[in-house]
């Protein structure tokens, strides 16, 4: 009950903020441009100071060390995520727009703001150090290789035409964030408590803004875009099954091998596994010219759907 009750907190308040962006777009508040700009915002600005904040203070380099194991099973879900989602887009024939973002469905997860209170509210801070394996990878996955999924299927680029290497693409600025923290974290370096305090007001919009702008991609599509059409379907089975059924296989095949890992730690890795899909996943689609309406619908449904997978969860992994 407790896990019902508290994945459906966690989706209530998503859904009103999404509203909230949903109702000021339709009565004309919000125009084009601030659309566009929330969007640059997020991503060069807030996004690179909550992950930043984010990995200083869940982190530490002892921590960093003694997750070092249980990041090899994150990391071997991620890539069977990645190649199963991949052949897929073959095998399914996912359209340009729209592939670079059904990978990310299968592979990358909603993990610190729907991700981590859950968490909490199901095995409590002594889980902590479980929930950060998942994250980094997570993290380090979504701005390493998940962004550029998303990136190189823009259908609007000539594809007989070879564009020079782009170094930026190489670097996007919430990876350059993590990098940074990375760095301020194995050195030592302090933060004085008002840079953090400034950091963490700015990436605190991070969330918000993203439902904000999904509201407002909702309301010039209209109600009628949120539907369950073939690549819909198959995107979160990706992130319901797959995702999660990945995880389960590396543990059990850590396990068969002789390397299990604590109830708690198995625990924590299957329910991150399944989270819904990135809030920013619409904002990146539309930064390169992709599908940003089914990149609304998956993460606006992936949410809603979260509530029910939840519970069905919490009995399977008792099994495991």
């Amino acid at each position: 009950m407790t896990a019902f009750m508290t994945s459906v907190e966690s989706v209530v308040e998503i859904i009103l903020v999404i509203a909230l962006g949903f109702y000021l777009r339709k009565k004309n508040k919000f125009d084009e441009k601030f659309k566009t700009s929330i969007s640059f915002l997020i991503m060069n600005v807030a996004l690179p100071a909550s992950i930043f904040v984010s990995v200083l203070k869940y982190l530490t380099r002892d921590k960093l060390v003694s997750l070092s194991g249980g990041l090899l099973y994150a990391f071997g879900s991620f890539a069977l995520g990645y190649l199963v989602a991949w052949l897929l887009t073959k095998i399914l024939r996912i359209r340009p727009g729209r592939r670079g973002t059904f990978i990310n469905m299968f592979v990358n997860a909603n993990t610190i703001f729907i991700g981590l209170p859950l968490n909490l509210a199901l095995f409590g801070e002594k889980s902590m150090p479980y929930f950060l394996i998942y994250y980094v990878m997570n993290t380090v996955s979504t701005w390493a290789v998940g962004v550029f999924f998303i990136s190189n299927d823009d259908p609007t680029k000539d594809k007989s035409h070879k564009e020079p290497f782009n170094w930026r693409k190489l670097l996007p600025a919430p990876l350059i964030g993590f990098l940074v923290a990375l760095v301020f974290l194995l050195l030592a370096i302090p933060v004085p408590t008002w840079i953090d305090s400034t950091l963490s007001m700015v990436g605190g919009i991070v969330t918000p803004m993203s439902l904000i702008y999904i509201g407002i991609v909702l309301a010039d599509a209209g109600l009628a875009s949120i539907h369950f059409d073939r690549d819909t379907v198959w995107a979160l089975l990706g992130r319901f099954i797959v995702a999660p059924a990945l995880m389960i296989l590396m543990l059990v095949i850590g396990k068969s091998g002789g390397a299990a890992v604590p109830s708690l730690e198995s625990s924590t890795l299957i329910i991150q596994a399944a989270a819904p899909g990135l809030a920013v996943l619409p904002i990146l689609a539309g930064q390169s010219h992709g599908d940003v309406e089914y990149a609304t619908n998956v993460v606006t449904t992936s949410t809603v759907l979260f509530v029910i997978v939840v519970p069905i969860l919490m009995q399977l992994i008792q099994f495991i």
